[in-house]
């Protein structure tokens, strides 16, 4: 009787050790991405990218409060080894993501569910971000990049100038290049969409893998083929149109950039949507996959071809022409 009462608490024991012992690991393991991606230049990115993935697996296998005091003691020890805002900008960046998708995997959502929660955490913790450095410096983050990119291309012009090169050429440079970052600034608040876009299917992508490996049970997306997104967005469209119109006629500037970002967050819709129509009918035609990855290429490098591309995926969301297709097979 006494050596059973031992063994159940041994047992016990250990059942209490491991979600610590684990979590203490992974910790570990978010300070050494974190200093990865604070001094590496390429592996650094990577190493942002995955730095959710340990509070994703802790969460799967422990649960989220888990996950939550992970996050909390990586970013004090971050705080510590690195410096306290560097610390807060890769928590608040990333950490939502990480605790949202281990929280979905956790209760099994959906694919899409999962992945569209996540998406909306990232964004959210981006935000954040942002807004905690226009707090502490009273400076727009992202308008002090593109100041750094102007004066980047002020410098190299500046260099090619000294050499001697034809000025017309240069001059014609300087225009294209003022104009893009016109464009760049206006698209500010969508470049954060593509950000938080980018994080969330990385951290997606790589987690579920992970997890799968150690033998959990993670939803998947459904196949890239059968992706159907909403019809909003092709409503969106016509309403961003109207919005660029008016704000442009009437010089309405916040109006402008709404629209404007909006415009582009529907055709990015239309685009993927266009992609999945594509995969669905290299399916049916059974095209294989050195061919698929050329034609992906070749219509996502055409300028004309993604825009056609884009607005066929986003009519396929009212009229559903892969529907059509297998009635005309039938």
């Amino acid at each position: 009787m006494e050596r059973w009462k031992n063994g159940k608490d041994e047992e016990m024991t250990s059942h209490r050790i491991t979600p610590l012992t684990e979590s203490g690991l992974l910790s570990a393991l978010t300070v050494i991405l974190a200093m990865a991606a604070a001094y590496l230049p390429v592996i650094g990115m990577v190493a942002a990218l995955v730095w959710a993935l340990p509070v994703v697996v802790l969460i799967v296998r422990h649960g989220l409060r888990w996950g939550v005091m992970s996050v909390l003691v990586s970013g004090v020890i971050m705080a510590l080894l690195l410096e306290p805002m560097l610390s807060l900008r890769m928590v608040l960046s990333f950490g939502p993501t990480g605790l949202m998708l281990g929280y979905a995997f956790r209760h099994q959502w959906s694919g899409a569910h999962a992945f569209g929660m996540t998406l909306v955490a990232s964004v959210a913790g981006k935000l954040l971000t942002f807004g905690l450095l226009f707090l502490v410096t009273s400076v727009n983050p992202l308008n002090m990049q593109m100041d750094v990119m102007q004066q980047s291309f002020d410098q190299t012009f500046a260099v090619y100038e000294q050499m001697g090169l034809d000025k017309n050429a240069i001059a014609a440079s300087k225009a294209q290049i003022s104009e893009a970052m016109t464009y760049l600034n206006l698209l500010l608040p969508f470049i954060v969409g593509v950000m938080g876009l980018l994080d969330a299917g990385v951290a997606y992508i790589v987690s579920s893998r992970v997890l799968r490996r150690l033998g959990e049970t993670v939803p998947q997306l459904p196949p890239f083929a059968e992706w159907r997104l909403p019809q909003f967005f092709l409503y969106l469209l016509g309403f961003a149109l109207v919005g660029i119109y008016w704000g442009g006629s009437r010089e309405i500037q916040p109006l402008y950039q709404a629209a404007f970002n909006l415009n582009m967050v529907a055709m990015g819709a239309g685009v993927i949507q266009g992609l999945s129509l594509m995969s669905y009918a290299m399916d049916r035609f059974r095209v294989g996959r050195v061919m698929r990855m050329f034609f992906y290429a070749f219509v996502l490098l055409g300028g004309v071809l993604v825009q056609i591309l884009a607005f066929t995926g986003l009519f396929d969301m009212l009229f559903d022409y892969r529907r059509r297709f297998g009635q005309k097979k039938s």
